[in-house]
């Protein structure tokens, strides 16, 4: 396998054979950008039909939208009006800040009461009200009257996820007190972040334990059960989001899988590798099968999961609401003891 900076590599099981014989010698509806749901708790219809999002008179629609993409085009009027004759339509949008959005450089509104919001940002986020008019007239009388219907949108930033991978692992040992399990370790870690080390990833929060096992119908064996993170924030991994800073979480999280499978990889090998390579198996050696992973995923700073408020976007980083914040690479948002914070996006209190 190919390295960074194009050094060549042994074959991985060969690194690892090697390493274990020194040591016995002495591991809601998608849009591709937007989210467009509506609330379940309100049974909201949220209507999409070819990037437009209806409204509704009697709830409001619920709409993410990925950070720094443009939202779909808000409708201010739901399915139904839409298939009927209106006369003199007029559409007044207000934005969360409470004023008017015509005029505004990062909305597109149209002449037919369509809106698109450009380059979401978190502090974008929130209530988003139309209120359309149209007039009847009389047939008979031609007396006319005006009709004023109202729509509301709420409107929120997210991204996706940061992911990392939590992986384990077992070895078998000749004893849980030989010396040579914590060399045998510390060069597993080496081994396996030189396999990475070109996707600006890395391993940490790494730790090796010794048990005794007593398996049916066999003796008591000592086995080595060893975890790690890989994780896509090496030194380095800023560099490559200069060259995409719109979407740098797309970018790490495709790197951190490619390092994840690079390490799956890596170890089924090793199976081959005891069945082909050593005619006398090391007393440390990788046990068949016992490769497993389990994907943990952290939110940007201001951003957090919630599948209660946004049960529609579960799987997203939604933008902190007012009265919360996230400081760190968390999962949640936190709540604020005093509640003084009224924008989106906080990350503090």
């Amino acid at each position: 396998m190919a390295g960074g900076g194009g050094r060549p590599r042994s074959p991985p099981w060969a690194l690892l054979g090697m390493a274990a014989a020194a040591v016995v010698a002495c591991w809601g509806v998608l849009f591709p950008t937007v989210r467009a749901v509506p609330m379940e708790e309100q049974h909201s219809l949220g209507l999409v039909e070819k990037n437009y999002v209806y409204g509704d008179t009697k709830h409001e629609v619920s709409i993410y939208v990925k950070v720094f993409a443009n939202s779909p085009f808000l409708v201010c009027m739901d399915l139904a009006r839409s298939q009927e004759e209106l006369i003199d339509p007029k559409y007044l949008w207000i934005g969360p800040d409470g004023k008017k959005l015509e005029g505004r450089r990062y909305v597109n509104l149209t002449e037919t009461g369509k809106l698109m919001v450009m380059g979401f940002k978190e502090s974008m986020s929130g209530a988003y009200t139309c209120t359309l008019s149209h007039k009847i007239i009389e047939t008979t009388t031609q007396e006319e009257r005006e009709m004023f219907e109202a729509y509301q949108f709420m409107v929120y930033a997210y991204r996706e996820a940061d992911h990392a991978y939590q992986v384990f692992v077992r070895f078998t040992t000749r004893e849980c007190e030989l010396a040579a399990n914590s060399l045998f370790f510390e060069e597993l870690k080496k081994i396996l972040n030189n396999i990475i080390s070109d996707l600006t990833c890395h391993i940490i929060d790494s730790s090796c334990k010794c048990h005794s096992v007593k398996l049916p119908k066999q003796g008591l064996l000592h086995e080595l059960f060893v975890s790690f993170q890989v994780n896509p924030f090496a030194p380095g991994w800023e560099e490559v989001c200069h060259q995409v800073p719109y979407d740098c979480e797309d970018v790490t999280n495709m790197r951190v899988q490619e390092a994840r499978d690079r390490i799956g990889e890596f170890f089924h090998k090793q199976t081959y590798a005891l069945k082909r390579r050593f005619q006398t198996v090391p007393i440390i050696h990788y046990m068949d099968n016992s490769f497993s992973v389990i994907r943990i995923d952290s939110c940007r700073p201001g951003f957090g999961k919630n599948d209660i408020t946004h049960k529609n976007c579960a799987s997203c980083c939604v933008v902190c609401g007012p009265g919360t914040f996230s400081p760190n690479n968390e999962v949640t948002c936190q709540i604020c003891t005093r509640p003084r914070v009224k924008m989106y996006g906080a990350r503090s209190c």
